[in-house]
Parts: C-alpha cells; structure tokens; sequence
C-alpha cells in the first residue's frame, strides 16, 4: 500500500522479473555486497564484460528501482579539465517484495505498533487507538486516489460489483486475519471506513460480512433517508384506544 511507500504490483513484478536474466542479478549481488558505490568500468572488469553492456545492465537494473544512481568526480579534481562526473550505483533503500494474491502484512504492522505507541502515550486502551489509527491510514491512503473502487483496487481489495454494493475479493491481511480474526477484521473496516471517507464516498457503507475467499468487509449500498410527511398518528391527542364513549366515567369518577 502507498501509505508503506508501496510500488504498483506491475511496477514490482517487472522488478522482480529484471533479476531473472544471470548476468544482470550477478552485477545486483556485486553491487549489494560493495562497501561503496561502484562504477561500470569496475562492474565491467569484475565479470569480464564490454562497458556497454555492464552499462545497460546496470541502467536497467536502477530503472526498475533496484539501484540507486549518482555522481561523483572519482579523481577528485573540480573545475575546467576535471572530467565529467562518473555515473555510480549502490543498491537501493526501498524493498520490493511481491505477493500474488496481493498481501500487506508490513503495513499491517506498521498501523499496530502505531496505534500501541499512541496507547503508551495517551493512556487510551490499545483498541481504541487502533481504530482511530487505521481510520486515519486510510483516508490518507485516499487522498488524490480516484474514486472508491479504483483505490480499494490500487490497494489490492479486489472489489467486485455486487448488485449495488461492492464485494471485496481479497483481504491483504489474510493470514493475520486467520490467525487473530477480530482485531485484524475491525482494523480492516476501520482502514476502509477511512478510505470510504476520505474518497468523499456517499453510496456505500462499509459492514463486517465475513465469507469464505474474500474479505471481511463488504461495501453496501447506502439507504438514501427520506423525510416523513406527518400523519394523524404523529398528532398529540389521544390514541384510538384512549376514547371513551361521551358520558362515560372510568372508575371512581366523580359524577
């Protein structure tokens, strides 16, 4: 999820892909294990390959976002004459992890131990910070984001139109949810009762309705409140039930 710094799966799994080919995952791992950015001239000489095709290798491997580039004058003179900069990589911060189905335990963690952090401090039981911690998460994680279904789908939701609710067919907290179903279920309707508001979504309402294979929560069609014209019912006064025949007391009336 973006709220993690998470890339699109497709973004991901190109990535992931990118280290399939031997001799660009040998330069990653050479790369990975040097104690300071190498250049391609070194990566070159280290298997024994053309620059050019260290190079691309290499290029490629930062356009996936597995490497992080810069610059740096290697001999250390500046000005006129200096030479151009030498273009280095060193493996980058980010992490890129892929999990089909779509599967966001880190997130997860990361909304828990906010949420036990804001207990420590405030005072406030463990659960309640989570809720509100979650609801938080995501309307932050539906700020620009489109409409409600595209985001449940950019997040791995998987929505899926159900007559005029939507049915999410993934939980991206699966195994948690097996394993501590009501924390993680309340945390999951909480998170997208935060992305239903934060999307200024006014059609649905976002219910716990577990089911086999698909997640915990479902998104129903909101009921539109109509304003009811008063009847004779709404009136003061006696009911039908109350009214005495004229002339009738109850008993002990005075005559």
């Amino acid at each position: 999820m973006r709220g993690v710094e998470q890339r699109p799966l497709a973004d991901r799994v190109a990535a992931v892909s990118a280290l399939d080919e031997p001799v660009r995952r040998a330069l990653f791992d050479h790369v990975s294990r040097a104690g300071s950015p190498v250049g391609r001239d070194e990566a070159a000489e280290a298997f024994g390959l053309a620059r050019s095709t260290a190079a691309f290798h290499l290029d490629r491997l930062a356009d996936d976002g597995l490497l992080a580039v810069e610059f740096k004058r290697l001999t250390g003179r500046t000005g006129p004459g200096s030479g151009r900069p030498a273009k280095l990589y060193r493996r980058a911060d980010g992490e890129v992890a892929v999990a089909i189905p779509e599967r966001h335990y880190d997130f997860a963690g990361d909304l828990l131990l906010t949420a036990i952090e804001e207990a420590a401090r405030t005072g406030e039981p463990v659960q309640d910070a989570l809720r509100l911690t979650a609801n938080r998460a995501g309307r932050a994680l539906a700020v620009d984001g489109g409409p409600l279904e595209k985001i449940l789908e950019d997040h791995g939701f998987e929505p899926r139109r159900d007559g005029g609710g939507l049915v999410l067919g993934n939980c991206p907290f699966h195994r948690l949810a097996r394993q501590h179903t009501e924390i993680v279920c309340h945390l999951n309707l909480d998170l997208l009762r935060g992305i239903a508001g934060g999307a200024g979504d006014r059609r649905h309402t976002m219910v716990l309705d577990p089911g086999v294979g698909r997640c915990c929560v479902r998104a129903v069609p909101r009921r539109a409140r109509r304003a009811r014209r008063p009847d004779a019912s709404d009136r003061p006064g006696p009911r039908a039930g109350d009214q005495r025949p004229t002339g009738s007391r109850s008993e002990g009336e005075s005559p």
